[in-house]
């Protein structure tokens, strides 16, 4: 029998409709969970179980009347950091931030608030969002549940580790760069970025999106169907669009589908990744898609362009600190802020230029398939006490070649576990799509989860 705190949030409704399990029940079992891992894991900011604990209790007296609240009603959640929820400080990871209560909820937050869903706690981030990492100025180190001694990614770390630990069914993460499919592959967990606008986020910023992250294709969807409703705003959302979240699995056969194994820029990808990646690729194969090569379309260039343009972004925000305030970043962060002063208003010019090339480089190159494989990550997981997989200042980019050119071109990328290294380090394949087809890469997601069979027991926590 499955364990309530490793129950789909799919199942929790099922079990609350038919009053075989409460939401009370449901949040004390997360919460005793949460209690054994959280010691060693530190993956949340600011719990509160006794608000959860309250709202649970409205939300079994509405189950028991069979008036539930919305689709979520009595569904555990986290929520990463970043994204504000009413009453809570928004420290964005990092020791420098004033700690001022947020006013009201971000878009995601108000949705799944307005679903019914039980918030738990926020999760943590590196400081300001810009690590692949646990690593924080603000929060304690987050390890990776698979083994304390591993990084769970970043920059939605404490958002990973909760879903792989077992801290229920739903959590939410941000990604500019590769931030919830990172965590995804190095937890072993399931995340959709979608396509810019898809999820109204405020402030919008370009790339930036918020995505669910789950064990299971169908807790993802789920949550989506909250997630794309409509918000003002986000005034570079998209329009809202009817699109039934819920649907079965995309079949492969008939799709043309590419496999980029070369980004053509950053780190090697490692023997083990790169058999991963193929292994996922034959599953496709064998059910009938055809399966091409992508070419390697992101240059060393493109990506020391990028890196620059958010260098020069984070140090117009952190020059504006005071020294002291500046003396509490994560020294590494620091340096690479610094690494943004003094550039040219005509380099500047070039790093946009370079958003904009990066972005119509990633559409021509995939244009002519229904939807692309890759690594999501060129590495497994690394030291839990590191920064980035390289741990150097001067190359912090080289990990995300397959990840962050889909935030530049807007278009939708999941990632989902495919295998497992000879440590037993989590590895997943990446599926992009066409943007703004979403809800496809969702579908092929929920094919491919079926196709690869059983995955490896989730990790539990360490008794002593």
């Amino acid at each position: 029998m499955t364990n309530i705190h490793d129950m789909a949030a799919v199942d929790l409704l099922a079990a609350y409709k038919s009053r075989t399990l409460s939401p009370v029940e449901a949040v004390d079992a997360v919460i005793s969970r949460i209690e054994a891992w959280e010691p060693k894991l530190k993956a949340l900011y600011a719990p509160d179980f006794d608000g959860a604990r309250k709202e649970a209790k409205a939300a079994e007296q509405r189950w028991q009347k069979g008036e539930p609240k919305g689709a979520l009603d009595g569904v555990p959640i986290t929520i990463k950091e970043n994204i504000a929820t009413r009453g809570v400080p928004v420290p964005l990871g990092t020791a420098a931030a004033e700690l001022m209560p947020a006013a009201a909820d971000a878009p995601a937050a108000a949705r799944v608030r307005e679903a019914g869903a039980l918030i738990l706690a926020k999760t943590t981030m590196p400081d300001y969002g810009m690590l692949s990492s646990g690593r924080s100025s603000f929060h304690p180190l987050t390890r990776n549940p698979w083994n304390l001694a591993w990084n769970p990614g970043g920059s939605s770390a404490g958002a990973g580790a909760a879903a792989a630990a077992g801290y229920g069914p739903l959590h939410l993460g941000t990604d500019i760069g590769g931030s919830v499919r990172l965590p995804a592959t190095w937890n072993g967990i399931f995340t959709l970025k979608p396509s810019l606008g898809r999820v109204p986020v405020d402030p919008p910023y370009f790339g930036r999106v918020v995505g669910p992250m789950t064990r299971t294709v169908a807790d993802s969807a789920l949550l989506m169907a909250e997630l794309a409703k409509a918000d003002w705003r986000d005034h570079m959302s998209l329009p809202l669009a009817s699109l039934d979240w819920s649907a079965g699995p995309l079949e492969p056969n008939g799709l043309k589908i590419g496999l980029h194994l070369d980004a053509g820029s950053g780190l090697p990808v490692d023997p083990e990744v790169k058999a991963a990646i193929e292994g996922a690729a034959k599953l496709f194969a064998d059910a009938g898609a055809a399966i091409e090569p992508v070419a390697p379309f992101l240059s060393p260039e493109m990506l020391h362009l990028q890196d620059l343009f958010w260098r020069v972004r984070s140090w117009v925000d952190f020059s504006g600190l005071s020294h002291a305030r500046q003396a509490s970043v994560l020294p590494f962060i620091a340096d690479w802020c610094r690494g943004g002063a003094d550039v040219s208003g005509a380099a500047v010019i070039r790093t946009v230029n370079n958003y904009m090339a990066i972005r119509a480089a990633a559409i021509k190159a995939t244009r002519g398939f229904d939807y692309v494989l890759s690594p999501v990550s060129p590495v497994p997981t690394y030291r839990a006490e590191w920064e980035t997989p390289t741990n150097d200042v001067k190359r912090p980019l080289e990990h995300i070649s397959f990840t962050m050119p889909y935030n530049m071109s807007e278009q939708p990328a999941a990632s989902i576990n495919c295998a497992y290294s000879s440590e037993g380090k989590p590895i997943g394949v990446q599926i992009a799509g066409r943007r703004f087809d979403d809800l496809g890469v969702m579908r092929l997601a929920r094919w491919f989860e079926a196709a690869r069979g059983a995955q490896r027991k989730w990790p539990e926590p360490a008794v002593g």
